[in-house]
């Protein structure tokens, strides 16, 4: 099964990327994902299931440890096959 992941985190700062968004992202660059799409209002990735649920639950412990106050997700089934 594939699945997308997009998501943010909370608090925003519009001058400057907060460490939790920098980690959410450092997170997700560094997964075994296709097609990450990092932005300043959203981030999203796809892969297969086992990749996408792994990362989300580091980019969850990771984001919140640095400071994130909320994170907001949500998980698509975009196909079959992969993982």
């Amino acid at each position: 099964m594939r699945l997308r992941v997009e998501f943010t985190t909370e608090p925003f700062d519009l001058d400057e990327a907060p460490r939790h968004a920098l980690v959410a992202r450092e997170v997700i660059e560094a997964a075994e994902l296709d097609a990450v799409d990092v932005g300043p209002f959203g981030n999203t990735a796809e892969g297969g299931a086992d990749s996408v649920l792994t990362a989300v639950d580091t980019l969850l412990r990771q984001a919140l440890e640095a400071g994130a106050t909320r994170v907001s997700l949500q998980v698509n089934v975009i196909g079959e096959g992969g993982e």
